[in-house]
C-alpha cells in the first residue's frame, strides 16, 4: 500500500458529538484528548512520518467564552500529552495574540528539517491563513501535507495551511472526532492508496 508521507487532521465535530451525548458543546473538546494520543501511536505503528493537528483558530476565539476556554485548555493538554511520546513537537500559531496559552511558546521554535526518524508532530494553536499569509508564511517550516483526514463530515478545510494543501488529498469521514477508532486510520489509508497522484505533473 502507497502510504502518505504526512498526514494533517481536522479533528471535527466535538460539539456535534456533546451534544449527542447530552452534555454542555464545551464538555466535547475534553473527549478528544485520548483520541489524538491513539490516532498518534496508531500513525507511528503504520509508518507515518509526520502529522499536523488542527488545534484551534483565530476564528474559533469568536464562540462563547466557556467554548474558548474548553478548547484552549483541550489544545494545551493535547500538546502535553504528545510532548511525552518519543516524536519532535511544533506549535504553530499566533502567538502576539491575547487567545495564545502562554504555556506553548517553548514549543514554538523552529526546529531544523534532518530526517532523525522521529516522527514531527505539528500542532495548529490559534492559527489563521490570513495571518499566516500576511506574516510571509510563518509555517513554512511545515512541509506539503500528503493527506488531510477531516471528522465529523464537513467537506472543507476551514483554513488549514493553504500553502502545504495545494495538493493534497482530502479524505472526509463520517464519525465525530471522539468516535475515532484505528479503523477510520486504515479507511482514510486504503482511500488515500487508491488515489492517482500526480502533483499537476
Amino acid at each position: 500500500m502507497r502510504l502518505p508521507r504526512h498526514i494533517g487532521v481536522i479533528p471535527d465535530g466535538n460539539r456535534r458529538w456533546a451534544k449527542e451525548h447530552g452534555l454542555k458543546k464545551e464538555d466535547g473538546y475534553s473527549y478528544g484528548l485520548d483520541c489524538g494520543l491513539k490516532f498518534l501511536r496508531a500513525a507511528k505503528a503504520r509508518g507515518i512520518k509526520e502529522l499536523t493537528y488542527y488545534g484551534f483558530t483565530v476564528d474559533n476565539c469568536k464562540r462563547p467564552k466557556e467554548q474558548v476556554e474548553a478548547f484552549t485548555k483541550a489544545c494545551c493538554d493535547a500538546v502535553k500529552l504528545i510532548a511525552k511520546e518519543d516524536a519532535a513537537l511544533f506549535v504553530v500559531g499566533n502567538t502576539d495574540s491575547a487567545c495564545f496559552p502562554k504555556e506553548l511558546l517553548p514549543f514554538t521554535k523552529r526546529r531544523d528539517n534532518n530526517d532523525d526518524g522521529v516522527t514531527r508532530i505539528n500542532f495548529l494553536v490559534n492559527y489563521g491563513w490570513e495571518w499566516d499569509i500576511g506574516n510571509g508564511f510563518l509555517s513554512r517550516d511545515i512541509p506539503r501535507i500528503d493527506l488531510v483526514i477531516r471528522f465529523g463530515g464537513m467537506c472543507r478545510l476551514s483554513g488549514f495551511l493553504p500553502l502545504q494543501t495545494v495538493y493534497s488529498d482530502i479524505c472526509v469521514l463520517k464519525p465525530l472526532w471522539p468516535d475515532f477508532r484505528e479503523q477510520h486510520l486504515d479507511e482514510a489509508l486504503a482511500w488515500y492508496s487508491r488515489q492517482d497522484v500526480t502533483l499537476g505533473g
